[in-house]
């Protein structure tokens, strides 16, 4: 097992660092699958008509349960397991994610097979929910030690990968279901064990490339520079010292706010604009697609203008702009333009992938490079309640709505009035944010 020690990857010289990015997207790409799950809602719903007596459908909201299960994971695993990803190094944390998040797919196509909601749940929630959290981290703390020049443009890339995932996953599923439906089967299950099979592949291949820097390694001709801004340090604050801060809790708020305002519109992208617009199933996907394009192009562009800006910057047109395009989507919907619908919810998107790209910069911003990859695996419990709260508020609120009578072309509309409302308070935290007092700084900047 030495070969997936930390010590066995660390670079040789002459290795260079744009081979990591590579390494970091192989991984995310395949984890970022979950951000396409809604295009498993309607089939996994659908009724073939030859179920055996006393069968029980599953609803929409109840499949979209395992969703809230998984993303809720990624942020209690990435906590819980921080430290061991600093000390273990990236290749094996990536082949742990790829064990847990490919069984996970395997373990939720029996659960389809067998109809079982808590094998569901189990599966793809509880175990592929691990996989996403291990996986998650180890390449961003991985590139931000590779690109101590351009954080904002390190993380965005390590990060657009997630993002990307549905770009692949939601047409792949949906192609692949077509290609499997039958009268007794809608293909959710082939499907699901196909794409385990695939995502294995990728991920495997990211563990074999990715590497770490040597200790004290600098880009070259580059040198940290004495006098910096008054949001960014120098100095190190530990990872158990970090999360008692002030910083630490506004910026929590700050991420869970912008989540919790764009992972439901992810989560229900396909039914709802099918109910919205009458579009197809089809149709539905792509546009899920489009999202995760968008949710990608987003993490690596404002992550890459936070660079220029400074991270609070960057947050405050986050919120700002994002709330004006939330309250601007029921009247898209109102003149039936689908057109307009797509560009205001892509725009959201890329905002809220940004926000994701953003906040491992903004974590080393403010506590220096030292154990940011654990800091930033606490932070993301922020993403476990925003992964309970935006989709369930989403799920629930248009299923209250359509049970009391509202057409589904408007059972939505409500409902995005009501993420503006958590993207102010998600301002007003970001707006707090101060330096970190120097006495939580650690004199001396120990080896991770």
């Amino acid at each position: 097992m030495n070969c997936l020690s930390r010590e066995a990857t660390v670079a040789k010289p002459g290795f260079t660092r744009w081979l990591v990015p590579p390494a970091a997207i192989a991984v995310h790409m395949c984890i970022g699958q979950v951000y396409g799950f809604s295009v498993f809602k309607k089939p996994l719903a659908k009724l073939l008509g030859n179920e055996p007596a006393g069968f029980v459908a599953w609803s929409e909201a109840d499949i979209g349960v395992a969703y809230s299960i998984a993303l809720a994971l990624l942020g209690i695993s990435a906590a819980v397991f921080g430290k061991w990803v600093e000390r273990s190094g990236p290749r094996k944390t990536m082949l742990a994610s790829m064990i847990c998040f490919c069984s996970g797919l395997v373990l939720a196509s029996f659960a389809v097979r067998t109809h079982q909601l808590w094998l569901l749940y189990a599966g793809y929630g509880l175990i592929g929910g691990i996989g996403l959290g291990l996986g998650y981290i180890a390449p961003v703390s991985t590139l931000m030690k590779w690109f101590p020049d351009r954080p904002g443009m390190a993380t965005g890339m390590a990060i657009m990968g997630f993002g990307g995932g549905a770009l692949i996953g939601g047409p792949l599923a949906e192609e692949l279901m077509k290609r499997f439906a039958s009268a007794t089967s809608v293909g959710a299950q082939e499907a699901m064990l196909v794409m385990a099979g695939l995502y294995a592949i990728s991920m495997i291949f990211g563990a074999i490339i990715v590497r770490v820097p040597p200790d004290g390694w600098l880009p070259e001709g580059w040198v940290p520079k004495e006098h910096v801004k008054p949001l960014v340090t120098n100095a190190n604050v530990s990872v158990d010292v970090a999360w008692k801060t002030p910083q630490f809790w506004c910026l929590w708020i700050v991420l869970c706010m912008n989540v919790s305002a764009g992972i439901g519109i992810i989560g229900q992208a396909s039914p709802m604009i099918q109910d919205m617009f009458g579009v197809s199933a089809a149709a539905g996907a792509g546009y899920v697609g489009l999202l995760s394009l968008c949710n990608l192009g987003g993490r690596f562009f404002w992550s890459s203008m936070s660079d220029l800006t400074g991270r609070k910057g960057v947050y405050c047109i986050y919120f700002i702009l994002g709330a004006l395009l939330y309250m601007s989507a029921p009247w898209t919907q109102g003149r039936g333009n689908v057109t307009l619908f797509v560009v205001v919810t892509g725009l959201i998107l890329t905002m809220y992938g940004g926000g994701f790209a953003t906040i491992p910069a903004y974590l080393r911003d403010l506590f220096g490079s030292y154990q940011v990859g654990a800091i930033h695996g606490r932070l993301i419990t922020a993403w476990s309640m925003a992964a309970i709260l935006g989709p369930q508020l989403v799920d629930r609120l248009s299923k209250a709505n359509k049970d009391a009578g509202v057409p589904p072309a408007h059972a939505y509309n409500s409902i995005f009035y009501l993420m503006v409302g958590l993207l102010a308070v998600g301002l007003i935290a970001n707006l707090l944010v101060r330096p970190v007092d120097p006495k939580y700084h650690v004199a001396e900047k120990p080896k991770a």
